[in-house]
């Protein structure tokens, strides 16, 4: 079983694990997404990226916009992929082309994204800490549910990281989604979710420990050590600089 990570470089080891697990098993439309506040990805894009270098001149990766291509063309120097922006005029998906990944891409982009998605048709897409789906960008009227039926429900999260108060909400694939709690010196596993949970039902298990009704965990998952979600942060937010 899947633990929490105990730091951030195996944060960044179990993504890319997650990541190709998810590939070999046949799923096309994935997301990697480490909620950190005021995570800056590119450096982190790098190392991830880098576990898809076999493919050579068949992966592609976006970048939202053409400026944050450049950047990352000028700081990763020559490579054997192409990165465009999402709306370069030389983005559309080419013949060879056998992997893809769009890293951060927005609500602002997401039609364009869900178009280059459909070009590349069963090859597998990633997404690197999206944020697709934003209510006051693609609204909540009829064009938005259809888009969300339509795309964005389509994709699977296959590595989940999103530090609470006291607590984090984890998943990596092929695990269930998993919520832990800050208990003394250590992290315990206090349940397992077949699905995303909501914030609602994340608040229901706290109100049961909190009233005594349930014991957390099973006693079987190995604690991770406390404080692990600022050490993360603080890493990421060193690597932002």
């Amino acid at each position: 079983m899947i633990q929490l990570p105990n730091d951030a470089a195996e944060a960044a080891a179990q993504s890319l694990d997650a990541a190709q697990s998810a590939l070999t098993a046949g799923l096309t439309r994935i997301q990697v997404e480490l909620k950190i506040p005021e995570l800056k990805v590119q450096p982190i894009a790098k190392d991830f990226i880098a576990g898809f270098a076999d493919y050579g001149d068949r992966l592609r990766v976006f970048f939202p916009d053409a400026g944050a291509a450049a950047l990352a063309r000028r700081d990763w120097g020559e490579t054997a992929f192409a990165i465009r922006g999402i709306n370069d005029v030389k983005a559309d998906i080419q013949e060879q082309e056998e992997l893809f990944i769009f890293v951060e891409p927005s609500a602002v982009e997401v039609r364009e994204v869900e178009k280059l998605c459909e070009q590349a048709g069963d090859r597998p897409v990633i997404f690197l800490n999206p944020a697709l789906e934003d209510v006051a960008t693609i609204g909540i009227g009829y064009a938005g549910r259809q888009l969300r039926d339509r795309f964005l429900s389509q994709i699977e999260s296959c590595y989940y990281i999103r530090p609470l108060d006291a607590a984090a909400l984890f998943r990596c694939y092929p695990d269930d989604w998993q919520l832990w709690l800050e208990k003394g010196d250590s992290y315990e596993k206090i349940a397992d979710f077949s699905e995303r949970p909501s914030g609602e039902a994340i608040d229901n298990i706290f109100l049961s420990l909190n009233s005594g009704d349930a014991s957390p965990g099973d006693g079987s998952p190995r604690p991770a050590k406390a404080g692990f979600l600022t050490n993360l942060q603080r890493f990421f937010n060193a690597l932002s600089q």
